[in-house]
């Protein structure tokens, strides 16, 4: 594909640059969805203000990633062969991914939000999302420093994201000289941690770490508070935002540690400027401002700055162009490296109903 010349300033040339925005709007994951759109509008907008992407106006149109995988990779993939899109963004499952990435198959950029297990080598695949290995394995490590926690549960969601975070898992815990005491994977929108919790109950773990997605994880949290099992064991989740500390309720979330590259509350200028912008553009009683949503505003914003640095939508010259690209967002500063979005990730503590952000990753 030949380079794309800019146009003057404040000129466009016809016509608009389309992203599907992959959303979850059903499933235990829903939860999520309205401030995913809402995120990624907020960026749309910001980004047409400065002229757009190579001088043309982007608008989005929704996906429900909440769907069966299959399906949703089918209506990505008739949008992509119609040329009715141009790129692909948005948070949804690595189950989902792992269907539309193929199908994608390098004629669109897609740009991947969620934290995920690590390992995507689709060269048309840019992911903003946090790693195990920049999440999980530090955080581990000031858990075992810190509180003397060495003995882990797992209770995850069965499927690729969780199973193979579990392996990661694993290797961290030896390494920190401690054990595995026992894990536990259920189907995707479970209910119902009865069993689970009898089973954790009898483990000899001083932690739980949790790989559950969205409702699966509130209902967990508020049956292992009811259980006691809070009283003498922490819970610590990769994939814990404040739309999920808000349904579990503040009597249940003593104990509950989460990580992440944002927070709501990130006493940083960068995030506090983020959540002026947001609640001034959708108002005080907008979805709440969480880590997945933002990360939707980040897949946004990546690919813009992609398509700049390349002055084209070509995905194997935004590819060869990345390394190296970097930015300031409600994140702090970013940069890419290997297709990855290398970031800061923060340690936070449940308090009540907000998060409190003790420890930088």
């Amino acid at each position: 594909m030949a380079e794309y010349s800019p146009p003057p300033p404040r000129s466009r040339p016809a016509g608009t640059l389309t992203v599907a925005l992959v959303v979850p709007l059903q499933g235990p994951a829903g939860i999520f969805g309205p401030s995913c759109e809402l995120c990624a509008q907020l960026a749309v907008e910001e980004v047409n203000r400065e002229h757009g992407v190579l001088g043309r106006e982007v608008r989005l149109v929704p996906v429900d990633g909440g769907a069966p995988p299959e399906q949703v990779a089918d209506e990505v993939g008739a949008l992509v062969a119609a040329g009715t899109v141009q790129a692909v963004t948005g948070w949804h499952i690595s189950a989902v991914r792992e269907v539309v990435a193929p199908r994608i198959a390098g004629r669109v950029p897609y740009v991947y939000t969620p934290l995920y297990e690590g390992g995507e080598r689709a060269p048309w695949v840019f992911l903003t999302g946090e790693t195990p290995g920049r999440q999980l394995r530090p955080a581990l490590a000031w858990f075992a420093s810190e509180l003397g926690v060495r003995r882990w549960a797992i209770v995850g969601d069965d499927y690729v994201w969780p199973r193979r975070s579990a392996r990661a898992i694993r290797s961290y815990i030896d390494d920190l000289g401690g054990e595995l005491c026992a894990e536990f994977f259920v189907g995707l929108g479970t209910q119902d941690f009865g069993g689970v919790l009898r089973r954790l109950a009898r483990s000899g773990c001083d932690g739980v770490l949790m790989l559950l997605v969205g409702d699966d994880a509130v209902a967990f949290n508020r049956a292992f508070a009811r259980a006691g099992l809070d009283e003498d064991r922490i819970r610590f989740s990769p994939l814990m935002d404040e739309n999920m500390l808000l349904a579990t309720g503040a009597d249940s979330t003593r104990g509950l540690f989460a990580a992440a590259g944002y927070f709501e509350s990130l006493p940083t200028a960068d995030s506090l400027d983020f959540g002026t912008r947001y609640h001034s553009r959708f108002g005080a009683d907008a979805p709440v401002l969480n880590s997945l949503g933002e990360s939707c505003y980040e897949g946004v914003r990546l690919f813009t700055e992609l398509a700049r640095r390349a002055q084209s939508l070509d995905v194997r010259r935004m590819r060869e162009l990345s390394d190296g690209l970097g930015y300031d967002g409600p994140r702090g500063p970013v940069e890419m490296r290997d297709r990855h979005l290398r970031q800061r990730v923060f340690l936070a503590a449940a308090d009540g109903l907000e998060f409190d952000v003790i420890h930088r990753l």
